[in-house]
């Protein structure tokens, strides 16, 4: 394919593309935080999300990354836009990530969606009941989530996988209204690796929710019940799907089955049925 965009243009033709030509694009943080705060429905925040340009070096890296492209999709188009919130409007569950992978999410144009890590984790959604099909390859692939939503604390890919911290507080506004729109639903929240833990605690608490202290501490299958403006909710703790975590063992199928298969039965039950909160197990205590 001889035509290498850096991004796919808004309402184009992208399957499940949110945004169109209209959108308006952040550009500056400041930019980020107004249109977050004025967007009047999810619909329009993740069609904002999906063409914001406000973090310069992260804009050069998604669209570098669209252009030279992996050995393996140099015939595909990529994505190369943020990748916004997807998944049920009304979700019982609520996972946070990390940010999009260079060649998985920046390339498919959903949240992980075609690397391993997704590979992963969409078969433990499917396995647990909270996805349509155990694959999520690309956009319009028929993939569903059940009661679920995704979300990612940075909204584009970052290089080496990691966003400065004013990147990351660039992109939080996103964050923090997706969540006010969809908590009063939620009943579980999954986070993905420690970066997505921080990141739970800091938008739950913009959000109402009460956070005890001392602060929850990060770990795997680490549980808290935290008190939130609709009613309890379980904060849940998960090593991230990474191919470093797999390869090694660190985290196993059943593993991950067990941290969303609990998020699954919290999200068939009202309110939360855990009366007690709880920290990671001994041995578990070593892998925060």
């Amino acid at each position: 394919m001889s035509d290498r965009r850096p991004f796919v243009l808004p309402g184009t033709g992208w399957p499940d593309d949110p945004a169109t030509a209209a959108t308006p694009v952040a550009g500056t943080a400041a930019a980020v935080r107004k249109l977050a705060r004025s967007a009047p429905d999810l619909a329009e925040l993740t069609a904002r999300q999906s063409v914001c340009r406000a973090c310069p070096r992260l804009v050069a890296w998604r669209e570098q990354v669209a252009v030279e492209r992996r050995k393996a999709y140099i015939n595909e188009p990529y994505w190369g836009r943020p990748i916004a919130g997807w998944g049920d409007d009304q979700p019982r569950v609520l996972i946070v990530g990390l940010a999009p992978a260079a060649h998985g999410g920046n390339r498919t144009g959903r949240i992980f969606t075609g690397d391993r890590s997704g590979d992963w984790l969409f078969a433990s959604l499917h396995r647990v009941g909270l996805a349509a099909i155990p694959t999520s390859t690309h956009a319009g692939d028929g993939q569903r989530l059940i009661s679920t939503r995704m979300a990612a604390a940075v909204r584009c890919a970052p290089p080496l996988n990691k966003p400065t911290n004013d990147e990351r507080d660039a992109c939080r506004p996103w964050l923090d209204r997706e969540v006010a729109m969809v908590l009063p639903h939620v009943r579980a929240v999954v986070c993905l690796g420690s970066f997505g833990w921080e990141a739970a605690l800091a938008t739950l608490a913009a959000n109402g929710v009460v956070i005890p202290r001392p602060k929850p501490k990060f770990g795997h299958a680490a549980e808290y019940t935290l008190d939130g403006p609709a009613g309890e909710l379980l904060l849940l703790g998960s090593f991230h799907p990474s191919q470093q975590n797999t390869f090694t063992g660190k985290l196993t199928e059943s593993m991950l089955d067990a941290v969303l298969g609990r998020a699954a039965a919290v999200a068939a039950a009202d309110p939360v049925t855990k009366p007690e909160s709880r920290g990671p197990g001994p041995s578990e205590r070593g892998h925060r």
